[in-house]
C-alpha cells in the first residue's frame, strides 16, 4: 500500500483505530474485575495491555496526520487536532498519573475522534490537491 493510498483511507483507519481504543477502554474494567475474581496477585494487568494505549494513540496520530493533510474544511483541522492533543494528554496522564482523572474522561476524545473521521470521510474528503485550501 502506498503512501496516498494509506492517506485516502485515513479516516477509514482513522475510525478502527479509536473504535478499538474505545472498545479498548470500555473492557479495561471489566477485565480487571475478572482478573481480581480468579484471585491471581501480583501485577495488575498485564504489561502488553497498558502498551496498547500507546499503540492506538500512535495510530490515530498519524490517522490525524493524513485526514488533516486532505480535508477541505480549515475547522475540521483545527477540531482533529484539539482532539488529538486532549486524547494525548489524558493518555499520558493516565501513564505518569499527574492528576486525577476519571477513568470515563477518555470516552469523548475518543467518541470525538471516530465523529470528525466519520464526518470528514463523508463530507469533506479532497480528490486532488486544489480542494483543499482552507475554506
Amino acid at each position: 500500500m502506498t503512501f496516498t493510498q494509506v492517506s485516502l483511507k485515513s479516516d477509514w483507519i482513522g475510525m478502527f483505530a479509536s473504535g478499538l481504543c474505545l472498545v479498548h477502554c470500555l473492557a479495561t474494567p471489566f477485565l480487571f474485575i475478572a482478573h481480581a475474581g480468579i484471585g491471581i496477585h501480583g501485577e495488575a494487568h498485564p504489561s502488553w495491555w497498558g502498551i496498547l494505549d500507546i499503540v492506538f494513540l500512535v495510530l490515530s496520530f498519524f490517522a490525524v496526520y493524513w485526514s488533516i493533510r486532505k480535508t477541505s474544511q480549515s475547522w475540521i483541522k483545527f477540531g482533529f487536532g484539539i482532539i488529538w492533543l486532549l486524547l494525548a494528554l489524558i493518555v499520558l496522564n493516565e501513564k505518569f498519573e499527574m492528576l486525577y482523572l476519571p477513568e470515563a474522561a477518555i470516552y469523548p476524545p475518543t467518541l470525538g475522534l471516530i465523529f470528525l473521521h466519520f464526518y470528514n470521510r463523508r463530507y469533506c474528503q479532497c480528490d486532488d490537491d486544489t480542494c483543499c485550501a482552507d475554506s
